[in-house]
């Protein structure tokens, strides 16, 4: 039971922290997913995501924060296999499951849902 909360707790914060930056910036949200990518990377080149993924598994693993350092992951283990071609192949490969269920999921989403812009649910409102 505690990993659940261990997850909520940490997965949480990571949300409510990007929240706090879609609230408080004129940043676009597709910047702030960037950014949640590359401080996942940078967390990963450090070596400091493997002891906070070890604390709290899916609530670090499972945002945009994982993504990231699942990529350094993948691309120390394809140079290690490969040379420097790894850095080309290995965020490529780690990232292709996550990938093509994020794409499969947002088709999904797509046929059952019914998708509006913006500009439809704001004379809606």
């Amino acid at each position: 039971m505690m990993i659940f909360l261990k997850a909520f707790l940490v997965g949480g914060l990571i949300c409510a922290f990007s929240q706090i930056i879609i609230d408080r910036t004129n940043l676009t949200p597709a910047r702030i997913l960037v950014g949640m990518v590359i401080t996942g990377v940078i967390i990963g080149a450090l070596g400091a995501f493997e002891p906070l993924y070890n604390f709290a598994k899916a609530g670090v693993s499972v945002p945009l924060l994982g993504f990231g350092a699942n990529m350094v992951m993948g691309v120390r283990e394809a140079v290690d296999e490969k040379g420097l071609l790894g850095v080309l192949t290995g965020p490529l490969t780690a990232a292709a499951a996550g990938t093509t269920a994020a794409i499969l999921c947002g088709v999904v989403a797509s046929i059952v849902a019914k998708p509006k812009d913006k500009l439809t649910l704001k004379k809606m409102n």
